[in-house]
């Protein structure tokens, strides 16, 4: 792997600008969030609007113009989205099922040293339950890039969830990013890691090598679409192991760990663990890396969570 990618929301603003001079349905709609500052956005320059700090009139726009024919991209911070605005989101977007585009910036703990008003471990749970909702993680890089573009022409609305600065990148040799198809990054038998998110994925591959120093093999998954979740990919491998563990940048209950439980409760008789988040606020100081290893969402964390549940297996 090498080292790392540009920042999400960087690649997600470099994808989007060109496409808005070739797609006359594309409008970018901003929170002030300074991403967009100095951007030449040449011929589509009159459909780039910056509604200022006010995300519940952000999503009421943005339904309104989908209903008139365009494809509105909302940018805003994932905590702000998936909670200040919900109920813009559900009656306005979702109910309606109309084409926005929510890209949803400093998510999980990338907002860092702001602080629990501003960290976002909660928004995969929001997203996911609504109906109509397409819910994608992106995994940094190319792939940003890569969920945007196969976004834009979906029906209904899409969340894509986006970090705030550089993250560690996936192999070169990875398979091509599809929204519906989780991707297949390692091979094993013994344990499937089921991962979504720079950190997460990176922390998964990394504990798969460290388990095959003891002599177990980890497919490794990278589920960058949580809804709809890929069941037949997810099941393909889960049969092959003795266990599953989630990995996600997410509290334990209702994001990632919660849709792979519920996907296997009926198909498969596989233990599930989680590595995500604990059930509470993370109020320390620190930037991204280290609010993540204080939190667990580390290789070692996967790694000890294997051993403990093959030994209560065992």
């Amino acid at each position: 792997m090498s080292d790392e990618t540009p920042p999400d929301r960087n690649v997600f603003r470099d994808t989007l600008v060109p496409l808005m001079a070739e797609d006359q349905r594309l409008v970018c709609l901003d929170s002030d969030t300074g991403l967009y500052n100095g951007t030449d956005f040449g011929p589509a320059a009159d459909r780039y609007i910056n509604l200022g700090i006010a995300e519940q009139d952000l999503m009421g726009v943005a339904a309104g113009l989908a209903k008139s024919g365009r494809i509105p991209v909302v940018n805003t911070m994932a905590t702000f989205a998936s909670t200040r605005a919900l109920e813009f989101v559900k009656i306005d977007i979702a109910y309606n099922a109309v084409p926005v585009r929510i890209a949803a910036t400093h998510s999980g703990l990338s907002a860092a040293s702001l602080g629990p008003t501003h960290h976002s471990l909660e928004d995969l749970a929001v997203m996911r339950v609504l109906p109509n909702m397409t819910v994608l993680v992106s995994t940094g890089g190319e792939s940003t890039a890569q969920l945007f573009r196969q976004s834009v022409d979906l029906p209904g609305p899409v969340y894509l969830r986006l970090g705030r600065g550089a993250t560690p990148q996936l192999p070169e040799d990875a398979p091509p990013v599809r929204i519906g198809e989780a991707q297949v990054l390692r091979h094993g038998e013994d344990v499937t890691l089921v991962a979504c998110g720079p950190y997460p994925v990176h922390a998964a591959l990394l504990a798969a090598e460290r388990l095959a120093e003891r002599d177990l093999s980890a497919s490794v998954l990278n589920m960058h679409t949580i809804k709809p979740l890929d069941v037949a990919t997810l099941v393909e491998h889960a049969r092959e192991s003795r266990l599953v563990i989630s990995v996600e940048e997410h509290w334990e209950h209702g994001g990632l760990g919660a849709a792979v439980s519920e996907a296997l409760a009926g198909r498969l008789p596989v233990l599930v663990r989680r590595v995500g988040v604990s059930d509470e606020f993370v109020s320390m100081a620190g930037d991204h890396p280290y609010l993540l290893e204080r939190s667990g969402i580390t290789p070692d964390a996967v790694v000890d969570a294997v051993l403990e549940a093959l030994g209560d297996i065992d």
